[in-house]
């Protein structure tokens, strides 16, 4: 059969299993549904991105950026993650948050960073968000909100030119209408959660700092709500969450030598803090690297 023809062939018979699932599946199935593959994730993620990084002030600190995609590398590389090539950038803004488009493209708030105390809870959020990459979190909600509207531009072919394509970019550039796109059900969350136990302590890094960060979260939220309004709005931390992730660590293999902290996390932490003073930055003496056994 000509090239040409099985394309048409399989697209057909991609809009037939759409069509049936539409009739058969339950409301619950339907959140869970995911009409896009992952080429088509990776599409939409990378539109996104060009249109995230027009409208979003990005650190352009190299130093910052090289050291957050390298920590969360290592947590791709150490699970062995093979169906996306992922990509690490910095938002410049105090908000404390960190985000995930479908098909690998993950952002880290400069106010995250500042927020941090160790590397550890650093790398649960970024593993966190990694999880959802993994679970088609992203991808289920595109299905979700637009449903048979992206499975057919998806069969036609609408490309980069599709409108629906650039409607759904723009949605996850605008943090207005784009946190419909981004606030994710009890359940993703708590599989995102379990995955950012298992990538963390794949490289090395204790699954603790997760748990720790959520807790000052809270205490956050009830001292200082301001900065917080993005995060609750998309990743509502709840004494339930900090439970699982602890369970979760439980499950684990015992592990000696994970590491909480690190001189280059210290080092990053304090040319963020210095970026956002506009003050020079001076080397930081090495500090002795912190473990939890």
């Amino acid at each position: 059969m000509r090239t040409f023809e099985k394309f048409i062939l399989d697209r057909v018979k991609r809009w037939v299993i759409v069509i049936g699932l539409s009739f058969t599946v339950s409301c619950a199935a339907v959140n869970q549904l995911n009409l896009l593959t992952p080429k088509d994730e990776v599409e939409i993620g990378r539109q996104a991105s060009k249109e995230i990084e027009k409208e979003m002030p990005m650190l352009k600190d190299a130093t910052v950026v090289a050291y957050i995609d390298s920590l969360g590398q290592a947590m791709v590389k150490a699970s062995e993650l093979t169906m996306f090539e992922y990509h690490f950038n910095v938002v410049d803004t105090d908000d404390v948050n960190a985000f995930a488009l479908p098909g690998g493209y993950l952002y880290v708030n400069r106010g995250l960073i500042e927020t941090a105390d160790t590397e550890a809870e650093l790398a649960g959020v970024i593993g966190h968000e990694i999880g959802h990459v993994v679970g088609h979190h992203g991808a289920r909600q595109i299905s979700k909100q637009y449903g048979l509207a992206v499975a057919v531009e998806v069969i036609t072919g609408g490309g980069e030119n599709s409108s629906l394509a650039r409607d759904i970019a723009s949605q996850f550039a605008s943090f207005g209408a784009g946190l419909t796109l981004l606030k994710y059900g009890r359940l993703a969350e708590q599989e995102s959660d379990a995955y950012a136990v298992q990538f963390t302590s794949k490289a090395g890094i204790h699954p603790e700092g997760a748990a720790q960060f959520f807790e000052k979260l809270l205490a956050l939220h009830e001292n200082q709500p301001e900065g917080m309004e993005v995060w609750f709005t998309t990743h509502p931390p709840t004494q339930e969450r900090i439970d699982f992730v602890r369970q979760e660590i439980q499950k684990l293999p015992t592990t000696v030598g994970l590491r909480m902290t690190s001189d280059r996390f210290e080092e990053i932490k304090a040319r963020v803090l210095a970026y956002k003073k506009n003050e020079p930055i001076s080397p930081k003496v090495p500090t002795e690297k912190r473990t939890l056994k």
